[in-house]
């Protein structure tokens, strides 16, 4: 629902438009490899332990040890 100022409630709602296409398909774009989560960590200024934690079930399996 929305309160008088047009907030939603409970806050934790979602809402959004959604567009489909009879054509169109989900597709994975693969795991994360060593060097893709070393410069993530960089860039974010977190370790790569942080990384993997957030990451994990993305990871390519030689990545976290």
């Amino acid at each position: 629902s929305l309160t008088t100022n047009y907030a939603m409630y409970p806050a934790a709602s979602v809402c959004g438009y959604y567009f489909s296409h009879p054509q169109s398909q989900y597709f994975n774009v693969g795991k994360i490899n060593v060097d893709q989560v070393q410069d993530y960590a960089l860039r974010k200024q977190i370790s790569i332990r942080e990384v993997e934690k957030l990451l994990r079930t993305h990871l390519n399996d030689e990545t976290s040890n």
